[in-house]
Formats: C-alpha cells, structure tokens, sequence
C-alpha cells in the first residue's frame, strides 16, 4: 500500500478522525485528507511521530514489506481482470507496472500479474503486443528467484512457451533447468526441443523414456485402486482393473509375462483353481521373455541392461518357491498341475 493508505488504514483502527491527528501532528486537517488521497506525502520530520501516534513500525507505514497477504494480491488480481475488461490494455498494463514497483520483492505478485497480462495478450488481439515482451518476461525472470517451486516452475514454463513460440530453442532449453528432473513434462519440453533441433535420436529416447516411466506409474496407480478395491471387497471393480491392467501391459508392449502376472494375486485371493495354475503356467512358460519389451519398436532408442541366464534362473527359482508356499495356496493341494508345477526344476 502506499503511505497515505497505510496511514487511512491505522488511522481507523486507532478511531482517530483526520482532524485529530492533525491536532496531535501540528497540522491541518486537509493535509492529513490529501496524505490519505495520495496528492501529496507528510514531511520526513513527521514520519516518525505519525507512526508513533497509530502504534506502528516506520517499515509498516513505508510499506517496506516483501510479502503481500493472500487478500492483497487476490484483490490486486481481481482488479487487474476488471481494469483488462473494461480499460485498454495499456491502462490496465500500466497500473501493473505500478503495482509491481510498490511491491518489487512480492514474487507472488509479480507471478501472477505477469500471468496475467501474458494471457490477455495471448487470447486477445492486442496490437503491438511485443512492445510488452521485455517488461512480462522481466516479471517472469524475477519470478525465477521465488523459493516457492511453483511459482519458479510456471515462471520458466511461461519462458520456455515464449522462446520456442519465437523459435528461439537455445534460449527456451535454458529454462527447462528450473524444472524438477523428476518432472515428466521437463523431459516432454526437452524431447519438443530435440526434434526442433534436428536431433531426432535424443527426441526419440526422451519420447521413449517417458513412454516406458509412464507405463510404470500408470501401473502402480492401478494396483493401488485394485488394493483399495481389494479393502472395500468391491469384486467387480477389482476384476475390471486387473482386466485394465493386462491391457495396459498389452498395450506399452511388455510381453505376456506382464501380461498374465497381474491375474495371480486376485486368483489367490478367491482361491480359483483353475486360474491359479493356469496363470502361473503361463508366467513360468514366458519367464523367458520377460524382458522382450526391449526388443518393442515403441523403446528401440533405449538402451537396456541385458539380462542373464543366471538373472532368469534365479527368478524361475524365486516363483517357484514363491507358489510352493502352502500358506498362501493350500487351496491348491490336491491340483495335480500345480504339484507338477512346483515341483518341477529349472531348466534354465
């Protein structure tokens, strides 16, 4: 806020009338009407006394803080869309520039203004829009120092978006840095940046990558739902995911291995028989290929790990001890394929 606010709002608080704080100040009442209206600012000899007398800091009246509250900036945005929709773009921009010089180290305020003023001139006809270029992209640079990730995170989206929207890769590759390495849409802008650039091997590789991490966590999250389903004993819905599940292995090109697997522990759990063996028949039986998703065309830019015989072995031997367990498949007993089954040896 600026000084006179500052003053109108304690001044309230403190139920003082503009008149008695001129008495106690030593000045006229309109002086204290026009510090209030912004027409003109107290005397630096006042500042402290006036402080005093509303039982604030000299920071607090000189608005010398670096964060606004919530409130403030909600209501700065607010009016930033009113001014936008009902005053030209330049008004609007310039009252933003305004507020961003009262508050240059409030970075969320910044953030957001900048957002704003970016995507009205993005959605709009603005004419002359690029005048506009250094000053939005300044607040988004700015906004690169916040120690809040999110703002860090969309202040370099919003840089990137306008260096490749200039096909100006170098620069928009730069701040793909301020992106978490953990962040799969840091790998997908990288890949977009690849394959601006001519280097079609590494956007396939990032392409493939992301393909094969996704397949991972889209995985995960499914088993997770089937475990709660599991909980809750919601029988259909547990069968449609391990069904969705089998899909998405078939789909990413995983192999029947990843395929099948998925089936036994719902198998076990409803202890069917018939489903039991036939999945661990299966499983045991394409064993050997569980990582033919290495040879799929979908990840052929990839470089895998081989894997070997003694790998393979030593997994045969782990399911085969794995479905020996009698606790878990007692039901299976009296099966003469399961008894076969564990009892086979490896032939790997």
């Amino acid at each position: 806020m600026q000084i006179g606010e500052v003053i109108r709002e304690y001044r309230k608080r403190k139920n003082i009338t503009q008149e008695e704080m001129a008495n106690r100040l030593g000045v006229t009442a309109p002086a204290v009407n026009k510090w209030e209206n912004g027409n003109s600012q107290p005397d630096i000899m006042l500042l402290a006394p006036i402080a005093r007398l509303l039982d604030i800091t000299l920071d607090t009246l000189l608005s010398f803080q670096k964060e606004l509250t919530a409130e403030e900036i909600n209501s700065f945005v607010k009016e930033a869309n009113t001014k936008l929709k009902f005053e030209t773009y330049e008004e609007a921009f310039q009252w933003g520039k305004r507020k961003i010089e009262q508050y240059p180290d409030c970075e969320q305020m910044i953030w957001q203004m900048a957002v704003i003023f970016d995507a009205w001139r993005l959605t709009k006809d603005i004419q002359d829009s690029e005048k506009y270029d250094s000053y939005i992209n300044g607040w988004y640079v700015r906004a690169l120092n916040s120690e809040d990730e999110n703002i860090r995170t969309s202040a370099a989206d919003s840089l990137f978006g306008f260096y490749s929207r200039k096909e100006q890769y170098e620069k928009a590759e730069e701040y793909l840095a301020y992106l978490s390495k953990q962040n799969p849409e840091r790998k997908r802008k990288q890949a977009v940046i690849y394959s601006k650039t001519n280097r079609v091997n590494e956007a396939y590789k990032a392409y493939e990558e992301l393909l094969f991490s996704g397949y991972q966590m889209i995985n995960m999250v499914f088993h997770s739902i089937y475990m709660l389903a599991m909980r809750d004993k919601e029988m259909g819905k547990v069968h449609m995911l391990v069904e969705k599940q089998r899909e998405l292995a078939n789909i990413f090109e995983m192999g029947e291995y990843h395929e099948v697997s998925c089936r036994l522990d719902l198998a076990t759990s409803e202890q069917d028989t018939e489903v039991t063996i036939e999945t661990m028949e299966r499983m045991i039986a394409s064993l050997d290929k569980i990582c033919d998703f290495t040879k799929s065309a979908l990840y052929e830019h990839m470089e895998f790990i081989e894997t070997s015989d003694e790998f393979l072995k030593e997994l045969h031997e782990n399911l085969l001890r794995c479905f020996k367990d009698e606790e878990a498949y007692d039901y299976m007993k009296k099966n003469k394929r399961w008894q076969e089954l564990v009892n086979s040896k490896s032939n790997m």
